[in-house]
């Protein structure tokens, strides 16, 4: 059996980082409690499994990271695709986007707190925020690169607004799209993992500062993993969506 190269070399990239983990175990001259080895982790990391704590932590992360950057892409692609094709309105709303959007999503945590309390709502909106921004001038770039011509052929046709975006403006800046939602989620990611260990009592976050203040590193590393399996995951899911566009448009050019 051939093994394809887009997965050997990630397991060989994989296992190189596990070797060299250990040689530093080995030879730092730290403790197992300071720098915990792939061992120790991977028996801390079935220790959380079996009980439930490492499911319901990850479950609670992608419970606002979804919500958050669903609420940003709902509101963001239709504020994106108005600025993109409406002058007034960027005149109107992009100084303020460009002026709110380089704020950095962390630096809300305080206003957050006071105006959703503790709990998920202030984890989402922060989520929310980074997710948004991007999305949005994204959007609007995309939408203002499309070749005018195509306007002047659905004007003659009389195509309405919405049949234009609908026809015309959707189809087009979907790969442009579909490539800021694989970045963003990747920032709302790491977002939430920020928020958590403030904001909120439960996920992948408060799970590292939890068993920081316990001194039980191994639990740090066991999150710190389990959160970029989650985020490689999620990016691999972004991918494989985008890939899905030019097949359709293929499909649709050959019938």
């Amino acid at each position: 059996m051939i093994i394809k190269k887009e997965f050997l070399y990630p397991v060989i990239s994989f296992v190189i980082i596990v070797v060299l983990w250990q040689l530093v175990v080995l030879y730092s001259g730290w403790s197992e409690q300071v720098f915990p080895g792939p061992v120790a982790v991977l028996e801390s990391f079935y220790e959380l499994l079996m009980n439930g704590a490492l499911f319901n932590h990850s479950i609670a992360s992608l419970y606002r990271v979804t919500i958050g950057f669903y609420l940003g892409a709902f509101l963001g692609i239709p504020l994106g695709i108005i600025i993109g094709r409406v002058d007034s309105v960027k005149l109107l709303i992009n100084p303020v986007i460009q002026f709110l959007r380089p704020i950095s999503p962390l630096a809300w945590i305080p206003l957050a707190m006071l105006w959703f309390g503790i709990g998920d709502q202030p984890a989402i909106f922060l989520i929310f925020l980074s997710s948004f921004f991007p999305i949005v001038v994204a959007t609007a770039i995309a939408v203002a690169s499309i070749n005018p011509i195509y306007f002047q052929v659905a004007s003659n046709f009389n195509l309405s607004r919405i049949e234009m975006i609908t026809k015309i403006v959707v189809p087009a800046i979907v790969p442009e799209v579909v490539t800021a939602l694989r970045l963003t989620i990747a920032i709302a990611w790491l977002v939430v993992v920020a928020a958590e260990m403030i904001a909120v009592q439960s996920g992948l976050g408060y799970l590292i500062l939890d068993s920081r203040n316990a001194l039980r590193m191994d639990y740090v590393m066991v999150a710190m993993i389990v959160i970029g399996l989650i985020g490689l995951t999620l990016d691999i899911i972004m991918y494989k969506l985008g890939m899905l566009e030019p097949i359709n448009s293929a499909k649709q050019h050959c019938q």
